[in-house]
């Protein structure tokens, strides 16, 4: 397998700079996964629009937080599961609900639940989900064009995911704690 450096600001390819400031600003740290992907401008400038449209107004910061932490575990992403659960927690969501997302659990929050759920099924079913799982994501209180959100989380989560697994970047100190084996 090759070896990605995981970049920093100062020694990334030029055109992947300005995605890297924009993230610094926004987790107060270049996480690791985004210096390995930033070896790809394409590719950084690619999450960076995904990234922006994620975190704007929409579903809840916690509710992006119980996608992408679904994500990560469905996809076996042992760095953006650590990850997530930290963020996860420092939105407010509780261990109990982390850690059942962790051990493939739906959460005790009916909300939480349908977005996990709902998240788990785009991944393992590629899209092709049935009416029923439609209706019963809306049934929970969101609404079809959060559907559409999710699938805007999944893309998202789907770019760090594979390539948190392709270039198998070091946990900060941080995000230690929360490592995980699939």
């Amino acid at each position: 397998m090759p070896n990605y450096p995981v970049h920093t600001i100062a020694s990334a390819p030029e055109g992947s700079k300005p995605a890297l400031e924009q993230l610094q600003k926004a987790f107060g740290i270049v996480p690791n996964i985004i210096g390995a992907i930033a070896n790809s401008s394409k590719l950084i400038n690619s999450l960076i629009g995904l990234f922006q449209q994620v975190h704007s107004p929409g579903l809840t910061e916690p509710g992006n937080q119980i996608v992408l932490l679904t994500d990560a575990v469905a996809n076996s992403s042992t760095y953006a599961v650590a990850f997530h659960t930290a963020l996860a927690l420092q939105q407010g969501i509780s261990s109990e609900e982390t850690t059942a997302i962790r051990e493939r659990r739906l959460p005790m929050d009916k909300r939480f639940a349908a977005l996990s759920k709902l998240a788990k099924a785009l991944i393992e079913k590629r899209g092709h989900l049935s009416v029923q799982e439609l209706d019963l994501f809306i049934a929970a209180g969101f609404t079809k064009e959060q559907v559409l959100e999710v699938i805007a989380i999944v893309a998202a989560s789907t770019i760090t995911n594979y390539a948190g697994t392709l270039t198998n970047p070091p946990l900060e100190d941080s995000f230690r704690q929360h490592a995980w084996q699939g």
